[in-house]
């Protein structure tokens, strides 16, 4: 059989172009592939579509699954760093690693929006995972003439790891959008798929973000010489998952959406756009920032429960209790991914604030009573954390994609989730003061009431979209029409991978 240049291309179908529109599917089945061989001629025909988008998926939630991994591993590896250079691992330098990927994210976020939209998807995906991978290996070969020197260009590694992740978000989630969109079936379920690619994958790289390292120390018999080896290999590992999807991302094609309604390579109306869009802006960055600024006490209360056990002491012992308390972040998505679809993205995130609110008084004002039958408040903060899922862990990034048109979509997404970044890193900065104070009771106190102003949030600003994302992109082409802007709309000038034809009808 002759060879042929199959592509596993995202969900972006190239919408048909010149003669090949003609023959369009006759089977009745929407987004058959014909794949033709250029130099030969033969013709092959799959039902891609829905496959397609399904690898969509798959490859977008390894990709933020990888950001998790790579934000939490740091936190693990700074305790290792502890006991080897305690001298040179001062405050200042601390502070500056466990920051570092932050701020490359909040780069990252506000950059790749504007290149997603820019200059295409794909432009955005590949140079994403190349900066993520670079960034990895600079930190896993991280040297200097001394160990401060090791240490910056560590920070500088961390940054660059950082911004690739940050581009993750508007990349891939207008990228997932925008593909679940090209199918009528898939698009019902979109919300699942969300929580899967956003929420799941990234609770998962928390989680191996605490598993690897455990696991490394185990292997090498928890030996002071080796610590070194585990530290750069829990960097390295971290390779995997951008690395496997490199090639998929560089063979993606452009989606309907972008081929139809992209305003690429020209000047966007940013003012137009916020008169517009001001609502599901301020109702999605907010209720993202607020997310972030609750889930922090995870850092807060996995210290008092290795405390309960005697744990301090214990290098593995801590690790482990790491683990499972991120454990606990697993089965909100799947519950909150099948309510986004049942019952809407803004009434499952204030349902899910609203119940976590709830938990979190009783676990505030009962909490002395609590804390002493262990089982029972480890099963209780668990639930804590789950609820977060269920809610705004489910739907946010959903809700930042949804409301916003095509032309815009990777900006508003970097936007609303380099503000989201903002809330941890000010959660972090607050909640010390707090503890300090009033104890773990305050934390857990003032974080259910900042889950209270997130259900109100949810359920008064963020609006009701409609799912199909053509409706919206019409309409933000009428609302610049009748405000006097003219725009070239559409990409007609990326070519998709050789070879790959697509026969779609609207669904």
């Amino acid at each position: 059989m002759a060879s042929m240049d199959v592509v596993p291309v995202s969900s972006d179908h190239n919408a048909v172009q010149g003669s090949d529109q003609a023959d369009g599917t006759k089977d009745g089945v929407s987004g058959v592939v014909e794949v033709l061989d250029l130099e030969e001629g033969e013709a092959q025909k799959s039902f891609y579509s829905k496959g397609s988008v399904i690898m969509m998926v798959i490859f977008s939630g390894l990709a933020i699954g990888s950001d998790g991994y790579n934000a939490a591993v740091i936190g693990n590896v700074e305790l290792l760093l502890a006991i080897l250079y305690p001298e040179s691992l001062t405050s200042s330098i601390y502070t500056r690693l466990s920051n570092a990927f932050l701020i490359g994210m909040i780069v990252g976020m506000l950059m790749f929006g504007v290149v997603a939209d820019q200059l295409g998807r794909k432009t955005g995906a590949v140079a994403t995972t190349a900066l993520l991978v670079l960034g990895i290996v600079l930190s896993t070969a991280a040297k200097g003439t001394d160990e401060t020197g090791m240490f910056w260009m560590l920070i500088i590694a961390r940054g660059i790891a950082g911004v690739g992740a940050g581009g993750e978000y508007p990349v891939s989630g207008a990228g997932a959008a925008e593909a679940s969109d090209e199918n009528k079936g898939m698009r019902k379920h979109r919300g699942f798929m969300f929580a899967m690619i956003a929420d799941l994958s990234a609770s998962l790289g928390y989680v191996f973000g605490g598993l690897v390292p455990l696991l490394l120390l185990l292997c090498v018999g928890q030996k002071k010489e080796k610590y070194d080896l585990v530290w750069r290999l829990s960097f390295a590992l971290g390779l995997i998952p951008p690395v496997s999807i490199f090639w998929f991302r560089y063979k993606m094609a452009v989606s309907t959406a972008y081929r139809k309604a992209s305003m690429r390579r020209q000047k966007v109306p940013y003012l137009l756009a916020i008169k517009r869009y001001w609502r599901p802006l301020l109702g999605a960055s907010s209720t993202w920032f607020l997310y972030n600024w609750i889930a922090i006490p995870f850092g807060i209360f996995s210290g008092t429960i290795t405390n309960r056990v005697n744990a301090g002491d214990s290098l593995i012992t801590n690790l482990g209790w790491g683990v499972v308390i991120n454990c606990f972040y697993i089965p909100g998505p799947f519950i909150g991914g099948y309510l986004s679809d049942k019952i809407g993205r803004r009434k499952t995130m204030a349902l899910g604030f609203a119940m976590q609110a709830v938990l979190g008084f009783v676990l505030g004002g009962a909490y002395h009573k609590i804390v002493p039958i262990f089982p029972l408040f480890v099963v209780m903060y668990g639930v804590f954390l789950t609820l977060g899922e269920v809610g705004p862990g489910s739907t946010v990034v959903l809700a930042s994609s949804e409301s916003f048109p095509t032309a815009i979509r990777g900006q508003m997404m970097g936007l609303c989730s380099a503000i989201s970044k903002a809330g941890a890193a000010i959660g972090t900065q607050v909640f010390i003061p707090i503890t300090s104070g009033a104890g773990d009771q305050g934390a857990f106190l003032v974080g259910s009431a900042f889950a209270v102003l997130g259900a109100l949030i949810a359920f008064f600003v963020i609006p009701d979209v409609g799912r199909r994302l053509e409706d919206e992109d019409e309409n933000w082409k009428k609302y610049l029409e009748e405000n006097g802007w003219v725009a070239d709309w559409g990409d007609n000038e990326t070519k998709d991978p050789r070879g790959v034809v697509i026969n779609q009808r609207s669904s």
